[in-house]
C-alpha cells in the first residue's frame, strides 16, 4: 500500500492529513505555510518505533486489527472505525470546523477529534506529540484540569479535552467508557462543555459541505470522483487571501532518493488559469471571485513596485514573493529520503509564462457575469502594463513551465502564453467597447503568432517542440489547442498529440519530459500530464480511447479518492506533494468535457 494512502481534512485555515491508523501525521499551525508541528509524515528514517515516533497525533486503540475509513458523504469529515482483537469497536471522527456564525464563516486553526465506543470497552492511549521549529525544538508543557499547553518559541498550543487528562499526558492506556473530543489548536481556553460543543460543531460543519456541494454543478459521469477533487481543491483554497496552494505538504519527492522534494505550500501563478477553469465549470463563483481579488492584488502590486520588472513565478499565501529556500536538518525526510525544504528558490526565476496565466484568469473578471467585483478600466490598464512585458519576452529565454534550474531557453509553453495574454487582452478590450485598445493588442497577438509558428514548429518531425529551433517534446505542447492558439483540427497539433504519445507516455501515464535536467531523467510520471493527454485525445476525436483512459487514470486514486503529484508509471505508487491540485484540478476539467450530459444521460 502507499505511504501516500492518506486523507485530509481542514476548513480552508488549516488543514491535515490522516494516515491509514488514524494518525494525524502532518498539520502545519496556525496556517497551511506556518509551522509543522505535526510532521510525522516527513520524520519517519527506518527503523523508529511507535514509542521513538515524534511530531504526531495518536488515538491508538489497544490490540488494533483493522481499522476502516471513509469520509462522511460530500464532506471533509473522516470517521475511522477500528477493531480489536476482543472485537471491541472504537469510533474516531476528525474534523476543522467550518460553518457559517452571525453570517461570518467560522473556520479557527483548530482541529477536533471525537472518539466514542461502537462495541464493548475499547481501551485506547492517546499520543499527542507536536513539536515546533521544524522539528528542532521540543515543547514544554503545561497542564490543567481539562488541558494542556505545548509552549514553543514562537507561539503556543493547546489540547482541551474531556479524557482524562493525567492519562493523556502520562499516554497511558484507559477505556473509552463515554463520548471524549480533544480540541487542539491555538492557546485559547474552551469556554464551553467539550461534549456538547464537538457535537454541535460536527453537525454544523457536516451541513455546511453538504451545502457547499450541493451548490455545484457536476458532470452526469463521475460525479462521486468529481465532488472529492472539489472538496480537495476547496480544502486548498487559504480562505482568508484567496490563495489556492499547489499542495498541502514539502519535500515529499517526485521519486525514491532523486533529492526532487520541494515546498509547494504556495500558489504558482502557472496553476492559476485551470484552476480557475475548474472552478468556473464546478460552479463555485464565490471561492473563483475570491482567487480573481488574490490575483488582481499581486497585478497591482507589481504596478506599485518600480523596482519589479519581472514577475515572480509563485507567492505566498499572503503575496510575498520573499520564499527564500532552506533545509530543514531536524527532520530525516519522507520515508527517510531527505532533504526537507523550506521555502522555494523558483521564486527567484524568470518564468514568462505568468504574464499569460494572469492575463487568462483575470479575463472571467470581464466576461463573466456573475461576478460581484467586475473587472474595471483600471484593471484592465494593469493588465496591459503585463501585456507589454509579455511582447519583450515572449521570444527570450527563461526556466520553462517545469523550472528547471539550470537550462534556460526560449521555451515554446511560455511563449505561448506571452501570445494568449495579447490575445485575451483584445477581446477584454472588446468586451469593454475599446476598438482602438482591442486593434492594438490583435495586432501584437499577430505579429507573435507568426513567430512562434516558424520557431516553434520542427518541419523535420513534423510537430511543435518544447522550445525555439529544438527537437524535443514536452507535455504542455498539448495544451496549444486549449488556448486557442492552434485549431484542434491543425494536423500539425494531431501529429505533436501523437508524437507526445509515442514519446512520453509509459503505460497509461506521461512524463513532463523525457531528457535529462539537473537531477537526471524523470522517474515518475507527472499526473495532470496524464489528463492533458485525455483532453488532447478528446478534442482531436479520439473520444472513445480518451474515455478509456481516463477511466484507467482514476483507478490510481488513493483509497480516499485523492491524488499527489507524481506516480509510479509502473506501479502506479504515488510520490510528490499531496494532495496536489494541479492533480486534483486536471480530474475535474477532463470528466466535466468526457461525461455525457445530463440532458443525455437517459
Amino acid at each position: 500500500m502507499s505511504s501516500l494512502d492518506l486523507a485530509v481534512i481542514g476548513n480552508c485555515m488549516i488543514s491535515a492529513l490522516v494516515d491509514r491508523r488514524a494518525q494525524i501525521v502532518w498539520s502545519c499551525f496556525p496556517r497551511f505555510d506556518g509551522d509543522p508541528v505535526f510532521s510525522a509524515l516527513l520524520d519517519s528514517p527506518e527503523g523508529r518505533s511507535d514509542e521513538e515516533q515524534r511530531g504526531v497525533f495518536a488515538i491508538d486503540q489497544i490490540g488494533m486489527q483493522t481499522c476502516e475509513q471513509v469520509y462522511v458523504e460530500n464532506t471533509a469529515v473522516l470517521i475511522s472505525t477500528m477493531t480489536d482483537s476482543f472485537g471491541n469497536i472504537l469510533e474516531v471522527t476528525d474534523f476543522a470546523p467550518r460553518f457559517k456564525h452571525f453570517d461570518r464563516t467560522f473556520r479557527p486553526p483548530q482541529l477536533i477529534r471525537r472518539v466514542r465506543a461502537i462495541k464493548g470497552r475499547p481501551r485506547i492511549r492517546v499520543r499527542i506529540r507536536p513539536h515546533f521549529a521544524w522539528g528542532e525544538q521540543q515543547p514544554s508543557t503545561t497542564r490543567g484540569s481539562n488541558h494542556m499547553r505545548f509552549v514553543g518559541p514562537h507561539h503556543s498550543l493547546r489540547l482541551t479535552t474531556d479524557a482524562p487528562i493525567t492519562y493523556v499526558a502520562q499516554e497511558r492506556p484507559f477505556v473509552v467508557d463515554r463520548p471524549l473530543s480533544f480540541f487542539f489548536g491555538e492557546d485559547e481556553p474552551l469556554r464551553s462543555d467539550a461534549d456538547s460543543t464537538a457535537r454541535e460543531f460536527l453537525d454544523q460543519t457536516i451541513d455546511f459541505w453538504r451545502d457547499w456541494v450541493r451548490s455545484l454543478s457536476v458532470p452526469f459521469e463521475w460525479q462521486e470522483a468529481v465532488i472529492r477533487a472539489a472538496i480537495t481543491l476547496k480544502l486548498c483554497n487559504f480562505e482568508e487571501t484567496g490563495a489556492i496552494v499547489a499542495a498541502l505538504t514539502t519535500s515529499v519527492p517526485e521519486a525514491p532518493h532523486t533529492q526532487r522534494n520541494w515546498d509547494y505550500r504556495f500558489c504558482w501563478l502557472r496553476d492559476a488559469y485551470f484552476v480557475i477553469q475548474a472552478l468556473n465549470r464546478l460552479g463555485t463563483t464565490r471561492t473563483m471571485e475570491e482567487y480573481l481579488t488574490y490575483i488582481t492584488n499581486i497585478v497591482d502590486d507589481s504596478d506599485a513596485d518600480p523596482h519589479q520588472r519581472d514577475m515572480p513565478p509563485l507567492f505566498s499565501i499572503t503575496r510575498s514573493p520573499d520564499l527564500e529556500e532552506r533545509q530543514a536538518e531536524a527532520l530525516a525526510g519522507y520515508r527517510g529520503m531527505g532533504p526537507v525544504r523550506v521555502g522555494n528558490a523558483a521564486y527567484t526565476q524568470i518564468q514568462n509564462d505568468a504574464y499569460g496565466s494572469i492575463v487568462l484568469a483575470s479575463t472571467h473578471a470581464f466576461l463573466d457575469r456573475r461576478m460581484i467585483r467586475p473587472g474595471n478600466q483600471e484593471l484592465f490598464e494593469h493588465l496591459e502594463n503585463l501585456g507589454r512585458r509579455a511582447i519583450e519576452v515572449f521570444d527570450q529565454p527563461d526556466a520553462g513551465p517545469w523550472e528547471l534550474r539550470t537550462m534556460a531557453a526560449v521555451h515554446t509553453f511560455p511563449s505561448v502564453m506571452c501570445w494568449a495574454a495579447c490575445d485575451r487582452l483584445d477581446k477584454i478590450a472588446q468586451a469593454m467597447n475599446r476598438p482602438d485598445r482591442a486593434a492594438f493588442w490583435r495586432a501584437q497577438a499577430d505579429l507573435m503568432h507568426a513567430v512562434i509558428d516558424e520557431r516553434a514548429y520542427n518541419p523535420k518531425t513534423g510537430t511543435f517542440v518544447s522550445s525555439f529551433g529544438g527537437e524535443h517534446l514536452d507535455a504542455t505542447l498539448l495544451l496549444l489547442a486549449e488556448i486557442d492558439f492552434v485549431s484542434p483540427d491543425d494536423p500539425r497539433f494531431i501529429a505533436t498529440v501523437d508524437a507526445v504519445g509515442q514519446k512520453l507516455r509509459r503505460g497509461d501515464l506521461l512524463l513532463r519530459y523525457d531528457v535529462e535536467d539537473d537531477f537526471g531523467l524523470m522517474h515518475t510520471a507527472f499526473m495532470i500530464c496524464g489528463f492533458w493527454y485525455v483532453d488532447a485525445l478528446n478534442v482531436i476525436g479520439r473520444k472513445e480511447e480518451a474515455r478509456e483512459l481516463f477511466e484507467r487514470i482514476l483507478k490510481l486514486r488513493n483509497s480516499f479518492g485523492l491524488f499527489s503529484e507524481d506516480a509510479d508509471f509502473t506501479t502506479g505508487e504515488l510520490w510528490g506533494n499531496f494532495p496536489q491540485t494541479y492533480s486534483m484540478v486536471g480530474l475535474i476539467n477532463s470528466a466535466v468535457r468526457l461525461s455525457r450530459s445530463w440532458e443525455n444521460a437517459f
